[in-house]
This record gives structure tokens, sequence and C-alpha cells, in this order.
């Protein structure tokens, strides 16, 4: 029988009557001198569940009378399970969010962990049996080659449930996994005979370091890569769409020289695509050099085998980069450059959601609506930017958690201590909240509306945009002081499509530049922008990033 823990501890008196509880499926009336002692109102019910494996008792704390704070009863009944649901999640990747970053599991979860070191512990005993100096594993057969490869590819949930077991009574996790593949061979007349060459010469690092940099790349090219290709292509599409679109500027808050909707969007498409390739360039490394990264053991036991060499060949067959200088971990420099990209990446989309948030305020962009949904709970007239809001609180919450791995995980003390491995363990929460913002703001953008009129109708009241062209203009035909003359009319002052043409009318200009300063409006006055978005495509290479992530040339 196992209980987990209430909101409210209990005491040793309460403990020793919940171990007595006997009575399956029933609600258990406490006697009445308990309830004189502790007046918590608390009731047990207790079921059995059975399982494959074993028959486990679980039971459920009912405290019929929750004191608050301020010590008044709160009325209700509430239970305490602790069975792991949407609802009981910590974290709300596994709980509110699991559907939208569940793709990542297979790669960043313990599963994951597991399966990756079963993949090494099988590969590395293959690869001992390739080299002709280590006798006493011969070179295997196809028929247990493919038994071997066979638990890798056929790796599954009850195989990883059957390793956590066997941590339960061994308290280390990586034996585990050897111990696991050792009953799942000795069963094989080949491989039965070699089965002390599993984990051979091996620190637990050796396995650990390879299989999170699988978890890495594989949740990388699998996962995250298409997801940052989607978004920077849906912000290439927006730039393109609105090329054209004449849109006020603003530095510092105020009215500036006019741009196009469709340029300030390809601006985005550009920096994320070169944060996206730069993350992409970066070299996953691995090391397979023993406890404290000399090869003591290798070298004790087999003098004339350059097992440098060997652990080269090893990491590199794995699609990873070697890393011949280590302790008994590999440094994690490549881990804090790669979290430090992802990092910009998501400082880049953060100021992205920022822009939109902004346009949408002032009206720039209009929201599709969803029938049945909800903007406010008392404003019924609310469409409120939460995707683009979800996705600014997601991508802050990867980047503190991003932050602290890239900084922590390349410091270790002398050769190694533990800090590191239960940092790694949260990698996938860097990553779950990124994948998360980059959907919310997917999901935002496409709920976008542009509001040309609005857009027009800024550009309509901000005349004095075309200071800067006039007195442009006045430099270059030496009209003296056009800065100052500029400022004169325009600075603090209210001004008009009137008063511009009328103080073009009376410069010294030659007759087709005057034309076309009077033809000019603050519509038209865009500079590049318009061809600059039309062509953002060129600028943004998808195809290129793609390639290169990890060692594969």
């Amino acid at each position: 029988m196992e209980f987990g823990a209430s909101s409210r501890v209990l005491d040793p008196s309460q403990r020793s009557l919940f171990q007595q509880i006997s009575s399956y499926g029933k609600s258990i009336d406490l006697p009445s001198s308990y309830s004189r002692h502790h007046p918590s109102n608390l009731s047990f019910h207790v079921s059995a569940t059975n399982s494959r494996r074993d028959c486990i008792s679980k039971a459920v704390v009912r405290d019929n009378s929750v004191k608050s704070e301020k010590g008044k009863t709160m009325p209700g009944e509430y239970f305490h399970d602790f069975e792991l649901t949407n609802l009981t999640a910590l974290s709300p990747l596994d709980g509110r969010y699991w559907g939208k970053v569940k793709d990542l599991a297979p790669y960043m979860s313990e599963y994951g962990l597991i399966r990756f070191r079963v993949l090494v512990e099988i590969k590395w005993l293959l690869k001992l049996s390739q080299i002709p100096e280590v006798t006493e594993v011969p070179q295997f057969s196809k028929e247990a080659q493919l038994y071997l490869q066979g638990l890798v590819d056929g790796f599954s949930m009850s195989d990883a449930l059957e390793v956590k077991n066997i941590e339960k009574v061994t308290n280390h996790d990586v034996k585990a996994v050897e111990y696991f593949l050792k009953q799942k061979c000795q069963s094989h007349p080949e491989i039965a005979k070699v089965l002390e060459f599993f984990h051979f010469a091996c620190t637990s690092e050796d396995i650990n370091n390879l299989a999170h940099a699988l978890m890495l790349e594989e949740a990388m090219y699998t996962v995250m890569f298409p997801v940052m290709d989607e978004l920077i292509k849906a912000i290439c599409n927006m730039a393109k769409d609105n090329a054209h679109i004449a849109m006020l500027s603003r530095t510092h808050g105020q009215p500036a020289s006019p741009t196009t909707l469709g340029k300030e969007m390809a601006i985005f498409a550009v920096r994320l695509s070169r944060e996206r390739r730069d993350i992409s360039q970066i070299e996953i490394m691995g090391k397979f050099a023993g406890a404290v990264g000399n090869y003591n053991a290798h070298l004790i036991a087999y003098p004339d085998i350059n097992w440098p060499q060997i652990a080269e060949e090893f990491v590199k067959s794995l699609g990873l980069s070697f890393n011949p200088y280590v302790t008994q971990i590999e440094t994690h420099d490549y881990m804090a450059k790669l979290f430090h990209g992802i990092i910009q990446f998501n400082n880049i989309l953060i100021d992205f959601d920022r822009d939109i948030w902004s346009y949408i305020s002032v009206g720039y962009f209009k929201q599709t609506t969803k029938a049945g949904e909800i903007g406010s709970s008392t404003m019924p007239h609310k469409v409120n930017p939460i995707d683009f809001e979800n996705s600014e609180g997601n991508l802050g919450k990867a980047n503190g958690g991003l932050s602290h791995l890239s900084t922590k995980l390349p410091i270790s003390r002398w050769q190694r201590d533990l800090t590191d491995s239960t940092v790694l363990r949260n990698m996938g929460e860097g990553l779950g909240h990124s994948l998360l913002a980059y959907k919310s703001s997917l999901q935002g953008i496409a709920k976008l509306q542009v509001n040309e009129d609005c857009l027009s109708k800024d550009l309509n009241q901000s005349w004095e945009v075309l200071a800067e062209p006039i007195q442009t203009v006045m430099r270059r035909y030496g009209v003296p002081e056009p800065y100052e003359k500029l400022k004169e009319l325009t600075r603090g002052r209210a001004v008009t499509k009137e008063s511009i043409r009328e103080f073009i009318e009376g410069l010294e200009l030659p007759k087709e530049s005057k034309t076309n300063l009077l033809n000019l409006t603050p519509h038209t006055y865009v500079g590049a922008a318009i061809e600059l978005a039309r062509t953002v495509d060129k600028a943004v290479n998808l195809i290129n990033g793609v390639k290169a992530f990890g060692n594969d040339g």
C-alpha cells in the first residue's frame, strides 16, 4: 500500500491510523476518540488498482473541512489524488499544453533518455565486435546484429517501464539499462557469451552524454526546426502580401518616415532566419573516454588498441562531432551555444510579438473571431491578442530555463560533479516552452487581417514626415539652412498637405525636383521598402539552414 502527501501533512498518529486501514473500496469513518483529538474531519478512501505486474493500493485523502489562512472553514470536499493527469501535472507543459508540445516527448522525456541510452549501449557492443584485437567479442552474425538492432528499433514504453523497475533496485539509472540489456540478451546463445561487454570500460557519462546529444539532435531536427521554418515562412508571406501597404513609422513612439507593413515583417523574417541558420551550424558533440577522459580502463585491458581513435570513430558513427579533451563529462560548451542561440531566436520573436501586439492596439490589424470564443469575462466586445501574449510569456519562461542551462552546464568542479545531471533533465522544459510559443505566434498570425483604412488615416494625419525629403533635396541644390527652415515649419506645429505644398512652392529648386516634391505624399514616401519586402525570399534561405546541424556536412 502506498499513499501520497496531502496539502496538510499527516501527523504520526494519523499515519498510524492510515496504515491500519485494510478495507478496500470503502470510506472509513474515524473513531470518535480520534475526532476529539483531530477535529479536521479527515476520512480515507482506499482502493485497489491492478496493473500488469502487481497490485498497488492507492489512497485518496478526503478533507471535508479545510482551514483558510484566516481560520475560516472552506466548504466542500477536497480530494488529493496523485495520479498524473493534465489536471495534476506540476508543469503546464505536461498538463494544459500537452497537446501542443507532445511531439517533443519521444526525444526529451525520461522515455527518450532511456531509449537513447539503450541505443548507445548496443552500438558500443557492436563496435567492440568489429575491433580485431578484442577477440573475446567476435564479429556477430547477421542474425545477432538484427536481434540487437531490434532492441533499439522496437524499444517500447513497456521496455522503459521495465528499466525503471530495475532502477528501483539498483538506484542507478544507467546500470539499470545495462541489466535490462543483459536480461534481454541472455536467451540469445551468441550474445549471451559476451554479456559482460555491455558497458565495457564505460563510465555512466560515456552513455549519458551521447544520449543527451542524440536527444537534442533528434528534437531539433524532427520538431523544433520544422516549426521554426514554418514560422519564418509565415512571416515571409506577411512581408510579401503586404509589401505595398504604406505605414507610418514610429521612432521613440513619434511619427517618423513612412515604411511599408511588409518591409517591417521582412525584417523579422530575415533576423529569425539568420539565427535559425546559426543554430543549425552548431556542432553537437560527444565524448567516450572513460571515467576521467584518459581511457584508463581501456588501456589496462587492451593496451595495444588505439582507443582515442576507436572512440572518435564510434562517436562520429552516431552522427555527432567528437570532443577528445574532456574530464568525466563532455564539457557542454556546445550546449551553451545551442541554448544561447535558441534564446536569441526567442528574443527576436518576443520583439515580433510585441510589435504585432502594438499594431493590433492602434488598429493596424484586426483579428478574426471564432464562434463561441470569449475575450473577456466582463467586457463582451473584447478580442484580445492572446496568442501573441501567450507566445511572449512562454518565450520568457523558455529563456529563463535555457539561460540557466547555458551558464551552469559548462561549469563542473574538478573532473566532475553531479550538478549537471539534474539540470540536464530540464532541457525539454526550455524547448517545450519555446515550441509552445512558436505555435502560439503562428496561431496569432493566422487570425490577422490588415486594416488599411486605419493605416491610411494615420498617414494622412502626418504630413510633417515629408520634412525629411524636402530638406534633403534643399541640401542637394544649395538652399541655405534647409534643416533649420523645416524645423521652424514643422516642429511642434500642425502640418497639413496645404502648408507643405505652400512651403515647396516657395523654394528655389529645379522644376523637375520641385514637381517630384509636390507629388510626394506620406503614402508614397516609402523609399525601397516595397522592393525589400517583395524580395524577402532571396534573403531568407530556409534550405541552407536545414543542413549542417550536428556533423552531417
